[in-house]
């Protein structure tokens, strides 16, 4: 009777427990899958080779790095700027790579990795503009990305100025073109291509809006997967990857030629 008596109490003890739930980086390892949200017309970072018709850029090789150093396969998932931050919290993705830069306001409702690249948010204006400096914007109109750390950092910086966002870059650019704004707020890379293709019609400001930290996006509160992301990119910064992944996408031999001048920062550098 004792140890019928002793049998129950396990039983009844099991069944009265909380039941324990998986966590996403045990989610993703039963699943053999890392789901990775990156950019989709965003060139170097996500966008679609139109040779191959698969979304390519530097998101999509440190997402499939992250996938391989898990020991899973990387499913890459292009996703719009104003849908970043929603695709972690309904579980559409499981980690952001999507010009995804760190903000206090963000923090609160996502977690984010070291920042594995940093960027300056630069104004783009008419090469006839006689807008030199930021404070020349009062009154002015500049045009940004829906959703956008350019768009927040303009709203905060440009004061006096209305701020026009839109849903994408491409029609960001058109609206400078089309004089319906004054200026163009956008990290510097994005902003490098229009204004190359704009044949000597367009030229930055010397100010930058912001010095934008870019980090992988994870759920709140995921701290297995938090961890093997930095663990990842940690690796990836010791063995050079980081640097030859940059090189392939923003060095000398690109239309960019831009230096990587930081490199891997911790997250708590920019709390």
């Amino acid at each position: 009777m004792k140890k019928y008596s002793m049998l129950m109490a396990c039983v009844l003890g099991a069944c009265l427990s909380p039941v324990v739930h998986a966590d996403e980086l045990q989610d993703i390892k039963a699943k053999k899958t890392l789901v990775c949200g990156v950019l989709g017309d965003s060139v170097p970072l996500g966008f679609q080779d139109p040779a191959t018709r698969q979304t390519v850029g530097l998101d999509v090789d440190i997402c499939k790095q992250l996938a391989k150093d898990m020991g899973v396969s990387p499913e890459i998932t292009p996703i719009s700027v104003d849908a970043r931050i929603a695709s972690l919290q309904t579980g559409r993705v499981n980690v952001v790579l999507a010009a995804l830069g760190y903000t206090r306001e963000r923090a609160k409702q996502i977690d984010f990795s070291s920042a594995y690249y940093q960027m300056p948010i630069k104004i783009l204006v008419q090469n006839n503009s006689d807008i030199t400096k930021f404070s020349q914007f009062a009154g002015k109109r500049v045009s940004a990305i829906r959703g956008s750390t350019p768009e927040l950092y303009a709203r905060q910086q440009l004061t006096g100025a209305t701020v026009l966002t839109f849903d994408d870059s491409p029609s960001a650019f058109i609206a400078l073109m089309q004089n319906k704004v004054q200026g163009m707020a956008m990290s510097e890379p994005a902003a490098v291509r229009f204004h190359n293709r704009s044949t000597g019609k367009t030229r930055f400001l010397d100010e930058s809006l912001h010095f934008e930290p870019n980090c992988v996006g994870v759920k709140k509160g995921e701290a297995g997967l938090l961890a093997a992301v930095n663990d990842s990119l940690n690796s990836m910064e010791k063995n050079g990857q980081l640097q030859t992944v940059w090189d392939k996408w923003y060095g000398q031999s690109t239309e960019y030629k831009i230096a990587r001048e930081k490199k891997l920062t911790p997250l708590s550098d920019f709390q």
